[in-house]
């Protein structure tokens, strides 16, 4: 996949909250796609809000994402696990598969698609 670095910032890092989502518009291939955004003090990982059990949104309504007490990321159309370190299915109907990474920079307190 060729991304090209994004311009202008996706979000501000303050405007997410330490251990909590976003979900942003990203443009891959020249295709605009949801992303689900989480940060972890300083930095920030991201996927593409899509699950690969059904191919469905992963919110529950746009930007609602649901965390589990284990602290994955929960789809909420099926209840699969996602680990919030490496977006791997960790349990549900799609163990063992992955969630699309989407990649990140924070620079300047912002965060941009690289």
């Amino acid at each position: 996949m060729s991304v090209a670095q994004s311009p202008s910032p996706l979000i501000a890092l303050d405007a997410i909250a330490d251990g909590a989502f976003a979900e942003v518009e990203v443009c891959l291939e020249g295709d605009f796609e949801s992303a689900v955004l989480f940060r972890e003090g300083d930095s920030v990982r991201g996927w593409l809000n899509i699950c690969p059990h059904a191919g469905r949104r992963l919110d529950w309504a746009p930007g609602q994402f649901l965390k589990s007490r284990e602290g994955h990321l929960v789809c909420a159309a099926h209840g699969a696990s996602f680990s919030l370190d490496d977006g791997e299915c960790v349990a549900g109907p799609c163990k063992g598969d992955s969630l699309r990474a989407v990649a990140l920079q924070v620079r300047d307190g912002q965060v941009y698609l690289v």
